[in-house]
């Protein structure tokens, strides 16, 4: 069950009128009501899952209170070592414990050993590298002394099931999503207007934008061999916009559903391909996953680096994109798409700019100055070249993909099954761009319409957004990227 699907609408309006009519202004029974719900719908998916996620959280929750309770700093910080070990001893075993037999068996193989080793039938859940990392996060703010300790039970649950959020993000921090549990929550007629308005261009975004252009990158990464140099190339800039289309859409969907239910949840995206060089990219993208590995690997790493100048620099910044690519799943190319922007990070580190932050610049037309558009396009370039290591099957494919394009002529035109739609398709995402460009100060498209435009022409925005929608939509929706991690 995923959140664009009849059977979440049905789940949702039954916990909706339930959560605000009877249980209205009752936190307690509220949370308890999101908790089951929030279980239901992640042992929806399958049923033989759901007990790790409620051990793994009753585990966290009794080590929590064991952190603060203890007052020697030395069995506070074994504790948290422990809660850290653990969690990422979940993600190891369940994610990537079969990749790192295949890849020792490849070893020995490579050194001439032929040893039989056999793989194990895991059975991956879902949402794992999210709901994992709010159980390290929990107990680490709590050894910072950011943070007491949740005596309740079922609101410590809550935030680690949460179930707009479980299945792709974003990863919301304790210390600022735990305290709204325990606030009344009535129904805000502003609030929720606002979510309906994130849900719908969320849904825009991943029905119209993201599943067309995946109609064409799957088509040319199903014939590499046969595309041309240009095909290839514009099927990789499809490929940007449909990751970025795909996982922001259901981030604006997850977090509009938040508000629904009287919460605010973490934004994930900030714009990013309007950003001017790597750094300010990773500042905008996937900002949940990034800023919580920068907290917690990228900053102590640097602290115990900062003797070795840019160097530790360096290192610590290589390190912390090798895990935020190998976060993504159990695969070479994750590891080489991580240590591939970290390395890209290195002439930002060199020259001084990697900590520095530029206001953007722009014309009489409140379009972005010269300078600043070839900077965005080419920071675009770098990071669709990351991202065609990261959608290829493994690095030889890869690699296939980049000899394609430079073995053959780039100037030609680029071939598609069903051009006549590709053209509107490539109509549309320039309006979206352009759009996104002129709203880039808020936080979604279309929040606070309701300061430019009077009712009329808010409801013919949304009826024509609708229209799209359903003219656009396929008959089978391609499943959200970012489930598989």
């Amino acid at each position: 069950m995923d959140l664009i699907s009849f059977e979440f609408l049905l789940f949702f309006i039954v916990l909706f009128l339930i959560y605000y009519f009877p249980l209205k202004n009752n936190t307690r029974t509220q949370n308890g009501l999101l908790l089951l719900g929030s279980y239901f719908f992640y042992g929806y998916a399958n049923i033989k899952l759901l007990p790790l996620l409620i051990g793994a959280t009753l585990l966290f929750y009794y080590l929590g209170i064991a952190i603060n309770g203890v007052k020697s700093e030395k069995k506070s910080s074994l504790l948290t070592t422990v809660g850290v070990l653990l969690g990422v001893g979940i993600l190891l075993y369940f994610k990537y414990l079969n990749f790192f037999i295949d890849s020792f068996a490849d070893l020995l193989k490579f050194l001439g050993l032929n040893v039989q080793m056999h793989t194990l039938s895991i059975l991956l859940p879902i949402g794992i590298s999210f709901f994992t990392f709010r159980l390290i996060s929990y107990v680490i703010e709590i050894h910072r002394s950011k943070m007491e300790p949740r005596k309740d039970f079922v609101a410590f649950a809550t935030y680690i099931a949460f179930f707009p959020t479980i299945l792709s993000g974003p990863i919301d921090r304790p210390n600022t999503f735990m305290p709204q549990l325990h606030k009344k929550r009535a129904f805000d007629y502003a609030l929720a207007v606002d979510g309906c308005r994130q849900i719908l261009w969320g849904m825009f975004k991943k029905l119209v934008m993201a599943d067309n252009l995946a109609v064409y990158t799957d088509q040319v990464w199903g014939n590499i061999q046969g595309s041309s140099a240009s095909t290839l190339l514009m099927a990789a800039i499809f490929y940007s916009f449909q990751l970025y289309t795909d996982f922001s859409g259901y981030s604006d969907m997850a977090i509009g559903t938040g508000k629904l239910l009287g919460f605010r949840i973490t934004n994930n995206f900030n714009y990013p391909f309007f950003a001017t060089n790597v750094a300010d990219f990773w500042r905008r993208w996937h900002i949940s996953l990034t800023s919580w590995l920068t907290d917690y690997v990228f900053m102590p790493l640097n602290i115990k680096f900062r003797n070795w100048g840019n160097g530790g620099i360096i290192l610590a910044i290589i390190i912390n994109m090798v895990l935020v690519g190998m976060w993504h799943g159990a695969n070479w190319t994750f590891a080489v798409f991580g240590l591939y922007n970290g390395l890209l990070f290195v002439p930002l580190i060199l020259s001084g700019s990697f900590f520095k932050k530029k206001k953007q610049k722009v014309n009489p037309y409140g379009l972005p100055s010269f300078i600043d558009l070839m900077k965005m396009a080419g920071t675009f370039m770098l990071i669709t070249i990351g991202l065609v290591i990261f959608r290829a099957k493994n690095i030889e494919e890869a690699m296939n993909y980049f000899y394609r394009i430079f073995s053959s002529p780039l100037i030609s035109m680029p071939v598609f099954v069903g051009m006549g739609r590709v053209l509107s398709t490539v109509i549309l995402l320039s309006i979206f761009i352009l759009i996104e460009w002129f709203v880039r100060e808020k936080q979604y498209a279309i929040a606070n319409i309701e300061l430019k435009f009077k009712r009329p022409a808010r409801w013919a925005l949304y009826a024509f957004l609708i229209f799209l929608i359903g003219m656009y939509m396929r008959t089978v929706e391609t499943p959200f990227i970012y489930f598989q991690f």
